[in-house]
């Protein structure tokens, strides 16, 4: 992949398109190397001013007006990165293969675009492909016993089998068991890493990351050349979670990134899976202790399909043959399925197109979806936990979208 293809929709004869988005991703990179400017303030930033070049336009007082910008935001972004540090990070994508998608582009994984403070810049070595969009998360303790790593390599490969693509995030132990088991079925898989592609951690997975680039993709919003740092591996977990419609927990301490991973999983609307292990196995103790809290308890692939093929195949689902548009105008877009939605039965779908964007009253949502006023207000609670709906006062409700 080009450096610049991936966030260039068409390109004309003059090459205008390709010479913006250029210009577009060195505002964005320049944004995102900016110290103390995170994934959540560079949005904020971004829905304040447009885009990325007219935060660098924007005076102090107008950053001021911005919710978590302070004097020493105010001060990087006053003196931000050079244009020789920027190209530093885009030679090096170049010597390593490495391409670079931000938020716009059409190659960004749909389900990312979902979280609440998705990646600004997503560098990958690989391609994502419209199949990733169903894709699961095997996750676990990097010591692994060996059945940990029985367990998690049989999933991935029975996943990989059944057309999901395998999300993990490449550590030792259980997740390079997982990118192993859907190597083995010929699958896709994913590894999400919490440093630089240009340097691969752990290093004697050199050979996986590889393969994996090979048959799916390595992705990281690290800056290429970032070294692994504790504090990244927190962030990453969520895009390994953010990738995916759900995450399987495979052995973890009750202190571990596996149920950080988890607990990700859950605020954003994902399905958790958990396997069981022996009682007097520390490594059991986070799977246990998600399964006592609800999360699903698996025994083989089944348990994990049977909770989510009716959101894949809403996701794999064609998108309708459109007529063509007249020129000039933008094509249509297909709104991206969110997983909370594909799982409704009928009548929670009734209920909850009764309810607006606006407050609504419950009364309304009883007349509007024609259920009887139990069912809404048991409904109405399942929702709420869904976080497709959110309660504004004693008896009005509103949808979140």
């Amino acid at each position: 992949m080009d450096l610049f293809e991936a966030n260039a929709d068409c390109c004309g004869d003059d090459g205008r398109d390709e010479v913006n988005a250029e210009r577009s991703l060195r505002d964005t990179l320049r944004l995102v190397m900016t110290p103390g400017i995170g994934a959540l303030l560079f949005h904020r930033l971004v829905a304040r001013f447009g885009s990325p070049a007219g935060v660098w336009t924007a005076t102090a007082d107008e950053l001021r007006g911005v919710e978590g910008v302070g004097h020493k935001s105010i001060a990087a972004l006053r003196h931000g990165p050079s244009d020789a540090d920027i190209e530093e990070q885009l030679a090096l994508c170049r010597q390593h293969h490495i391409g670079v998608l931000t938020a716009g582009s059409t190659a960004f994984p749909p389900l990312l675009r979902e979280i609440p403070d998705p990646p600004p810049v997503l560098f990958l070595k690989g391609d994502i492909t419209p199949a990733d969009g169903t894709a699961v998360a095997v996750v676990g303790s990097r010591h692994a016993t060996s059945y940990g790593r029985q367990q998690a390599e049989r999933l991935g490969r029975s996943l990989a089998q059944t057309g999901y693509t395998v999300v993990s995030g490449l550590a030792r132990g259980v997740d390079a068991a997982a990118h192993r088991g859907a190597l083995a079925a010929g699958g896709r898989t994913l590894a999400v890493l919490g440093n630089g592609l240009a340097r691969i951690y752990p290093p004697e997975h050199a050979e996986l990351a590889i393969e994996v680039s090979h048959c799916g993709a390595l992705l990281s919003e690290s800056l290429p050349g970032d070294a692994p740092h504790p504090k990244s591996f927190p962030k990453r977990n969520r895009l390994i979670s953010g990738l995916s419609l759900g995450v399987v927990v495979v052995e973890a301490a009750e202190r571990s990134g596996a149920l950080i991973t988890a607990r990700h999983a859950t605020e954003q609307n994902r399905e958790v899976f958990a396997v069981p292990g022996r009682v007097d196995n520390r490594m059991a103790r986070g799977p246990h202790r998600l399964i006592r809290d609800g999360a699903r308890l698996v025994e083989s692939v089944d348990d994990v399909l049977e909770e989510l093929e009716s959101v894949a195949a809403a996701l794999r689902r064609p998108a309708p043959t459109l007529p063509a548009c007249q020129t000039g105008a933008a094509p249509p877009s297909r709104s991206p399925i969110r997983p909370a939605l594909a799982k409704l039965d009928d009548v929670e779908r009734q209920v909850f197109a009764a309810v607006e964007t606006e407050a609504t009253h419950v009364d309304d949502v009883i007349r509007r979806s024609g259920a009887p006023a139990h069912v809404v207000l048991a409904t109405m609670t399942t929702l709420e936990v869904r976080r497709l709906v959110r309660r504004v006062d004693g008896g009005r409700w509103i949808r979140v979208d």
